[in-house]
């Protein structure tokens, strides 16, 4: 059977477990293809800088594929990498918060063992046209998938949805950043979160409603929000990949700032 879009949606994204100074941290990493050219194409996981900082060992769990090639659910293989900071490869802007790790070599080792994995890639074709930008209009929903506080459903390795809307119009750049902010639940686990457009049967542009029709569609990817401190004071901060309290003390206002997906085409041509 046809896997659903959702379906398809929960086996793109992989839970991130890293041993830093001061303990665990977990972040969100998601599947995606580059220089995808017919059948071939580069395997990465995507995810934030700052959620592999410092990482000696990484851990993460991938799902095998049953007989008809689709996903065993429940059934697992768990990695645990070494120097684990050094295998990601950082964005080539410095201050874009965004980093790539390929995973073809993974991918044919197991192979090597008869061991196939489920998961699904997403690549440049899910980035909004231009046209489509301006076809927005506003106040879109936003589904956000991944890992808060950690949590997933371990028996299945399977995610959690957030939903929310935009914060911000998309058409324009937040603060002159290729970012924008969205009105959702941020918690520490949800870095590197892809953030989707994800209308199932009907959706709204300026042109009209569309019905009976599906937009699938990636607009970016988690990394910070802005926090109110005890004194009212309000900073923005990375989203942490620990459960403890950062140093501002800082409570969340449930907004979250988004990396726009553009700039995931900057990793394109680099491996």
């Amino acid at each position: 059977m046809a896997l659903s879009p959702v379906e398809q949606l929960r086996h793109s994204t992989v839970r991130i477990e890293c041993d830093v100074r001061g303990g665990i941290g977990t972040g969100t990493g998601f599947f995606y293809s580059l220089d995808k050219n017919g059948d071939q194409h580069v395997p990465v996981i995507i995810t934030n800088k700052h959620v592999v900082s410092g990482a000696t060992k990484g851990r993460f769990l991938l799902t095998l594929q049953d007989a008809t090639g689709g996903p065993s659910v429940g059934t697992c293989q768990a990695f645990e990498l070494d120097s684990f900071e050094q295998r990601w490869i950082p964005h080539p802007d410095p201050d874009i918060d965004l980093c790539a790790m390929p995973i073809a070599t993974l991918l044919r080792e197991a192979e090597q063992r008869d061991q196939k994995f489920f998961f699904v890639t997403i690549d440049k074709e899910y980035l909004l046209s231009k046209s489509e930008i301006e076809d927005m209009i506003g106040l879109e929903n936003i589904t956000m998938v991944g890992y808060p506080n950690g949590l997933w459903d371990r028996k299945n390795n399977l995610p959690i949805f957030r939903r929310g809307v935009l914060a911000t119009d998309y058409k324009y750049d937040w603060n002159g950043n290729k970012e924008f902010l969205i009105d959702a639940a941020c918690f520490p686990g949800s870095s590197g979160s892809p953030v989707m457009l994800f209308d199932v049967g009907s959706y709204q542009t300026r042109k009209g409603t569309f019905m009976g029709s599906t937009r699938i569609k990636l607009l970016g990817v988690l990394y910070a929000g802005p926090q109110h401190t005890v004194e009212g004071e309000v900073k923005v901060v990375l989203v942490p990949t620990q459960q403890k309290a950062v140093a501002v003390a800082g409570i969340p206002n449930n907004l979250g700032i988004i990396i726009k997906a553009e700039q995931l085409l900057a990793f394109e041509g680099i491996f």
